[in-house]
């Protein structure tokens, strides 16, 4: 390329004509006012013109620039632009750019002066942010009657599962009181044998008292009572433990725990604790078989955790008419951890298994269930960013498998209001 031609290139392309620059303003829909150095009027489109009888009715254009701070064209002048919005008496909302032309190569000093009616868009803007409000209001409010019914259902099945426990406690309980009885029998013959023992002491002739202390001996069976006495008491601490661990367990199954974030918890624990609760309404018909793998602490609310097991196992049971067998199974992979229940029930019709966690949808008897436990548990495992995979046949059997990821997503675990 010739230096002709680098020239040709280098050179700043021609100023618009002045009828170009009348054509623009007439033309376009933005109203438009171009002020000199002293914001005197140099050119007013049409819109501007409209736009001041809509905003300032019976009042000229010089009006609509009298809306202008001073500071917009001090800064402006500064800076060589500023913006913002300014209301009218006739409550139209203006938002006004003013741009200075000072030094921009051919020495004049000019204003550029745009309005733009945003009364509309605010109206709007307004009703968005009222119904995001609003949305927001009944998010609140939804969320504390999805606790409510989580709670409430929560208690129902504790409600149900009341008397199974009262059994549970009943039976170690009653065995405990049986050997108190016991000991204080036993008590009473060691208490008559050492009376005995210190009277020979107390004799002339302690000797002579032997064969009195030895026939005291047998008639109270104390070689018996020596042998009875730790298998008694090791009962007695065994059915204590029992009921300690039937009453942590409750304890811990129904603790709420709202607003505290989740922690790793140990999932074969919480599994563990909700057998023991709803094992009364298992054993007598139903044999548990349990498959553990390796699992890590998985970050939970256990207690919403252990609903889910609850439910999922009350199901499996409810599932078997007369005899049957649950697989419990559990196992870890890709980052999450599952556990898996699978019954040898009477299995869930195709065309039923679509609607399974759907609110107050139950195929049970009336009195048998609310059609709250799936949909409920659906939803705590929803928050835990987890799901719950069934698959079903129909006199075979169902398998509902819990999948809940190792950790939470970050920034997601806000306490529930």
């Amino acid at each position: 390329m010739s230096g002709h031609d680098d020239d040709r290139h280098q050179q700043p392309p021609p100023a618009p004509a002045a009828g170009s620059i009348d054509w623009a303003f007439r033309t376009t829909e933005n109203a438009v006012i171009l002020l000199d150095g002293d914001r005197r009027p140099l050119n007013i489109n049409a819109s501007a013109r409209a736009l001041a009888a809509r905003a300032l009715p019976g009042q000229d254009i010089g009006a609509l620039l009298d809306l202008l701070p001073d500071e917009a064209w001090t800064q402006s002048r500064a800076s060589g632009r500023w913006a913002g919005e300014v209301a009218t008496p006739a409550d139209v909302i203006l938002e006004i750019v003013v741009r200075n032309g000072l030094g921009q190569g051919d020495g004049v000093d000019l204003n550029l002066v745009t309005f733009v009616d945003v009364s509309a868009r605010n109206a709007r803007q307004a009703e968005l942010q009222q119904r995001h409000d609003e949305l927001q209001a009944a998010h609140r409010r939804l969320a504390g009657t999805q606790e409510q019914l989580l709670q409430s259902e929560k208690m129902a099945s504790i409600g149900l599962l009341a008397a199974g426990v009262a059994h549970e406690i009943n039976n170690p309980i009653g065995y405990v009181h049986s050997n108190l009885g016991t000991l204080q029998e036993y008590m009473g013959a060691l208490l008559s044998l050492i009376e005995c023992q210190d009277e020979a002491l107390q004799a002339d002739d302690p000797a002579a008292a032997r064969g009195n202390v030895r026939e005291q001996r047998d008639r109270l069976d104390i070689d018996f009572i020596v042998g009875d006495l730790p298998k008694l008491m090791a009962e007695s601490r065994e059915g204590i433990e029992r009921v300690t661990k039937i009453v942590q367990d409750l304890k811990e199954f129904s603790y709420v725990g709202r607003g505290e974030p989740m922690r790793p918890s140990d999932l074969h624990k919480g599994l563990e604790s909700t057998l023991n609760i709803v094992w009364n309404d298992l054993k007598y018909k139903v044999r548990v078989e349990k498959h553990y793998g390796q699992l890590p602490l998985v970050e939970c609310h256990l207690s919403e955790i252990n609903q889910v097991l609850m439910c999922l196992l009350i199901n499996a049971g409810q599932a078997i008419e007369h005899r049957g067998t649950i697989d419990i199974t559990t196992g870890a992979e890709d980052g999450e951890a599952w556990i898996s229940v699978a019954d040898s029930g009477c299995g869930i019709p195709p065309e039923s298994l679509p609607r399974i966690f759907d609110p107050f949808f139950t195929s049970k008897p009336i009195g048998r269930g609310t059609g709250l436990g799936l949909a409920i548990a659906y939803s705590i495992v929803s928050k835990h960013h987890g799901r719950i995979e069934v698959s079903s046949e129909v006199g075979v059997g169902s398998t509902f498998r819990l999948v809940l990821p190792v950790e939470q997503p970050r920034g997601t675990d806000a306490p529930v209001q």
